[in-house]
Order: structure tokens, then C-alpha cells, then sequence
């Protein structure tokens, strides 16, 4: 089984609903079974750095309400987190545009550890305050994974891998996402959100159902059953 997710770093959700998959796969009997891969999502392709300018006071322009509204919308948010186990910290966030960390992820594929960086990313950014415009810092974070440091410096000082963040645009668009996290099952169900992990597992067990070829019975003619080998 194949589980797309389309997300952005910056995206309080994908993480929450990251956590909700992840939990619902812990209780999965066939989770060594799925793949995973990651898809690139910007919400704000066009964010540039503001320092001094808090996360409250930003959504509350890009709302048009109060930082009182944003302080507590965020900290609603930070408790639904904190029910699984995450410490979102707005306190702390800096506000980042998140191409080159899209970028790093794509990298982290080649070496097989693309969810280790959305995981390391996700972190940094919601619980650790760290600032993912910095080049030093994406390069300390993605050498903590295991990425060698040659092969991030040379990402982050080229344009690699952009085209592969554009081309998972580009898909999104097709298939009418225009809210991340956003979840595909081999290519046949989406879930639109982070939704509770018993949804994910209604979704799990269904597609691996329907992926499992059924038995082939035969009636008897006492109304019992045989199998294909004529057995009664």
C-alpha cells in the first residue's frame, strides 16, 4: 500500500496529522506493508523574512482579527498537539519560506530518509523555534538525519531539486488539493485534513481489503460451502 502526503513544514496540521497517521499505522497489523512518500506543498511560496514580526501578529493581519484571536486560536492548536505528544512553541516560531527545506527533503529521498527530515523540519520549526531561511541552520538539521554535508551545502547553494518541489505543485493542482495535510491511498482514497487517527485506520484496513484478492467459493448442494479444489 502507497500513502502520498502532500504538506508544508510550516503547516501546524501536517504535523498534528503526521502523528495521527503514524498512530493509526502503530495499530495496523500490515504497517510494514506501506510506503510512504512525501509530496511538497508551499502555502506561502512568496514568504519572506520579518524580523521582529510575531507569528500572532501576522495571522492577525493575514485574518483581519486581533492578536488576542491569533494567541488563542494558536494555543487551542498547541493543545490538540499536546495530546499527542508534540510541544508546539508560536512563541518562538519564525516565520520561513520553505522551498529550500522542500528542497532538502527531495535530497533526504535519495538517501531514504525523506520522513526523517519532514520529522526533524516539522520539529524545528513548530516546537524549537529554529529559522529555516538560514542555510547554516537547514545544514546542521539535515546532517543530524544523517545527510552527508557536502550534498546539502551543494542543494542549498544551487537549484536542485526545485523542479521536483514545483512538479509535486503541479500534481496537487490536478488533483484539486488547495489544503495541506492532504493524504492519497494507492492512488484511490483521499483524506482532506488531519483527521483522527481512527478515521486513518478505517481508510488502512479498507484499501488493504480491497488490494487482498478473496477467496473463490463454490456452493454445495446442501446449501454449505466448498472451496475451489472441490473440497465440502
Amino acid at each position: 500500500m502507497k500513502i502520498e502526503i502532500w504538506s508544508d513544514i510550516v503547516c501546524p496540521f501536517c504535523y498534528i496529522g503526521k502523528r495521527r497517521l503514524e498512530n493509526a499505522l502503530a495499530a495496523f497489523p500490515h504497517a510494514d506493508k506501506v510506503e510512504i512518500e512525501w509530496h511538497s506543498f508551499e502555502l506561502d511560496p512568496q514568504a519572506k523574512p520579518e524580523p521582529g514580526v510575531s507569528l500572532y501578529k501576522r495571522l492577525a493581519s493575514k485574518y483581519g482579527n486581533t492578536e488576542a484571536w491569533a494567541r488563542q486560536m494558536s494555543s487551542n492548536m498547541a493543545q490538540s498537539a499536546a495530546e499527542l505528544g508534540l510541544a508546539f512553541d508560536f512563541d518562538r516560531a519564525v516565520h520561513a519560506n520553505t522551498l529550500h527545506a522542500h528542497r532538502l527533503v527531495h535530497l533526504a529521498e535519495r538517501h531514504g530518509k525523506q520522513d526523517a527530515a519532514k520529522e526533524r523540519f516539522f520539529k524545528a520549526y513548530l516546537e524549537e523555534g529554529e529559522d529555516l531561511n538560514d542555510f547554516a541552520t537547514l545544514t546542521r538539521l539535515a546532517t543530524e538525519i544523517g545527510l552527508p554535508a557536502a550534498e546539502v551545502e551543494r542543494v542549498l547553494n544551487s537549484d536542485e531539486f526545485t523542479q521536483e518541489v514545483r512538479h509535486d505543485e503541479y500534481q496537487a493542482r490536478q488533483i484539486g488539493v488547495r489544503g495541506v495535510p492532504y493524504f492519497v491511498f494507492d492512488d484511490k482514497y483521499a483524506v482532506s485534513g488531519a483527521q483522527p487517527s481512527e478515521l486513518f485506520q478505517e481508510v488502512l484496513e479498507k484499501v488493504w481489503e480491497e488490494s487482498r484478492p478473496q477467496p473463490v467459493q463454490l456452493a454445495g448442494a446442501d446449501g454449505a460451502s466448498c472451496d475451489i479444489d472441490g473440497n465440502c
